[in-house]
């Protein structure tokens, strides 16, 4: 991540996703469900139950949005039965995109998929195609004006609770983490009251392309806009240097 902040990125992402916070509220709704399902409801002894639970405070879910989900989902009727899917493609000019999805009914989640690259001009490939190109971790993007805390300071904080990286930009400081401390760093962090901007177990390009032909901008556009309005759809990574 040397040199290439996601703070804008990240910003324009949430601020677009504010006019459909419903949207954010289902996913992580439906990841609570699949993580109590698998493991139960008490966050301590479910690490997955706990990496959501630190994902839906970053993103404001209110935690009495959280309790109900959470005991929703461990009653008799838990809801549908959702399954993770991961679906690897190229986009035009071969940039690699990951779509992570939750699906009850992965034969309309593979075929929105497929159509999603093809109408961008790109294809669906096969598992492993392209996450070799990423690494998966823990991300916490925390907004500089909104700090009041010393880099050091937070720094400190954030490497104690067992960050693996901490890195300041200029609008922004970035922490890495193994997956397995995501969710002690971010406790760590609520616990000082320090605000993010995002936080959320991802998957982080080992490197970035750029695009100049602005035909293959506009068709990447088109697919990675489809894969964010499919309700279906979890997540979406690429390696497009935005």
């Amino acid at each position: 991540m040397s040199g290439h902040s996601k703070f804008a990125n990240i910003k324009h992402k949430k601020e677009k996703n504010d006019a459909a916070k419903g949207k954010i509220f289902t996913i992580i709704g439906r990841e609570i469900a699949v993580a109590v399902k698998e493991g139960g409801p008490d966050p301590s002894n479910n690490f997955k139950l706990a990496q959501v639970i630190a994902k839906a405070k970053a993103n404001n879910v209110p935690n009495d949005t959280i309790e109900r989900g959470i005991k929703k989902a461990s009653g008799e009727n838990g809801g549908a039965d959702y399954k993770y899917m991961t679906y690897e493609g190229y986009g035009p000019n071969g940039i690699a995109i990951i779509v992570d999805a939750l699906t009850d009914n992965i034969n309309r989640t593979a075929a929105n998929v497929r159509s999603a690259f093809t109408k961008g001009q790109g294809n669906v490939g096969t598992p492993g195609c392209v996450s070799f190109m990423f690494d998966k971790k823990g991300q916490i993007i925390i907004d500089r004006e909104e700090c009041d805390m010393e880099p050091d300071d937070l720094m400190m904080i954030a490497l104690d609770a067992g960050a693996d990286d901490f890195t300041e930009e200029e609008d922004s400081f970035e922490i890495l983490t193994d997956p397995d401390a995501f969710a002690d760093v971010v406790n760590a962090l609520e616990e000082n009251k320090i605000a993010t901007v995002s936080a959320e177990v991802t998957m982080i390009p080992q490197n970035y392309v750029t695009l100049t032909d602005e035909t293959a901008i506009k068709n990447l556009q088109r697919i990675l806009d489809l894969l964010e309005e499919d309700d279906d759809v979890q997540a979406v990574y690429h390696n497009w240097d935005e």
